[in-house]
């Protein structure tokens, strides 16, 4: 089997760092970059520091409109499909890179697999949420991280789903399907609850970073003793109100230490709007770079508690057992709000601030997102059933 994987953003190397190598044992994988993230902090170290595989090829695309990256996108991706002529395309995620290999293996009809599949916001003045909508209908493989991601593939009217939507495990009878392609291409996707990848990798790599990551040491921390926080939505970047109202909460946290690494294109927008020097000048903010995965690993596990409107940010802060608080009205990760360990407030300072004060969460965690063999069940699902 010959798969073209195609990342382009942080979350997905992450995500592609275990399912590249189960690839690779008994097939050969085509690893495709769009260039969506493309400095040394967003791209190179991640490569670097996770031991991804060089990419077979880099489009280069950089940053666009959400249109003209998306079209680069395409262009470049269908070039090499026509060359490389893979058995299945593999994408990952929610980014525009995510949508423009979909749609390049749609039109040229070669079958399509999603990894983390069946996530809805509602909310689709995101456009990550149009991204997921679109790659899902027209996707061939749905592998699905959660109970929830089925339930809403099902209310969309998919009906090919295995073992009943329950979770795969090494445990079932016959843990994996073997349709013949030919009916999954024609109407009937097949759709797995497969657990999360990143489960897999953050739990791996949070041992790692253990060893190997001295961020606390260099920024003179102690564990438990500061707050983590990240922005880089549109939503919240491009929006000037939601910006100033974090903004301020961030500047206005007492006797509280926040650790801000500041990804490149939020950094500009807090320059552009004139609120970088407000970030600077306060005694408690502490803005750095953005990090590498192992690093951020760290920072994420050891916080007191973390500010994001990340959704890989909102799981990663769930396996580690930190409290999120989630800069947005909505989210794709509910479980993570149902048990008690994430809590939604938007973007009123007010309400940042007072969840930063009183958000403790309550509750124990259940297995929502898998037993941590995610990657191994992907590969095997594709290697028996693609042809």
């Amino acid at each position: 089997m010959k798969v073209a994987s195609i990342v382009g953003a942080r979350p997905q190397f992450i995500k592609a760092v275990p399912i590249s190598k189960e690839i690779r044992k008994n097939h050969r994988e085509i690893l495709i970059h769009t260039g969506q993230h493309y400095d040394e902090e967003m791209s190179a170290i991640f490569f670097e520091q996770l031991g991804i595989p060089e990419p077979d090829y880099n489009i280069g695309v950089g940053s666009a409109s959400q249109g003209k990256q998306t079209a680069d996108m395409l262009a470049g991706i269908e070039e090499v499909i026509l060359a490389e002529k893979p058995d299945i395309v593999l994408v990952y995620g929610d980014t525009n890179s995510t949508l423009a290999g979909a749609l390049v293996a749609a039109k040229l009809n070669i079958p399509l697999a999603h990894v983390e599949a069946g996530l809805r916001s509602f909310d689709k003045s995101m456009p990550e949420e149009v991204n997921r909508i679109l790659t899902d209908h027209v996707s061939d493989y749905l592998f699905c991280p959660t109970q929830t991601a089925i339930d809403n593939l099902r209310n969309e009217g998919f009906t090919n789903v295995f073992n009943e939507g329950k979770f795969v495990s090494e445990s079932c009878d016959s843990p994996f399907p073997t349709p013949h392609l030919p009916a999954v291409r024609h109407g009937s996707p097949l759709v797995c609850n497969v657990g999360d990848v990143m489960f897999d990798t953050a739990i791996y790599f949070g041992k790692v970073a253990e060893n190997k990551s001295d961020i606390l040491d260099k920024l003179g921390l102690n564990k438990k003793e500061y707050l983590l926080a990240t922005i880089h939505r549109a939503s919240n970047t491009d929006n000037i109100d939601n910006l100033s109202q974090i903004v301020e909460a961030f500047c206005n946290l007492n006797n509280e230490t926040l650790i801000f690494p500041v990804h490149p294109r939020t950094r500009k927008s807090l320059d552009d709007n004139g609120l970088l020097s407000n970030l600077n000048d306060s005694k408690n903010v502490k803005l750095i770079d953005a990090v590498g995965y192992l690093d951020f690993l760290m920072l994420e596990k050891h916080a007191k508690k973390i500010l994001t409107d990340s959704g890989g940010v909102q799981k990663e802060a769930y396996f580690f057992k930190v409290p999120c608080i989630t800069l947005r009205e909505a989210t794709e990760w509910v479980e993570t709000v149902e048990d008690g360990w994430n809590i939604l407030v938007g973007t009123n300072h007010k309400v940042i601030l007072e969840a930063v004060e009183s958000f403790w969460p309550d509750g124990s965690q259940r297995q929502v997102f898998g037993d941590g063999h995610t990657a191994e069940k992907i590969v095997k699902i594709l290697g028996e059933s693609v042809i």
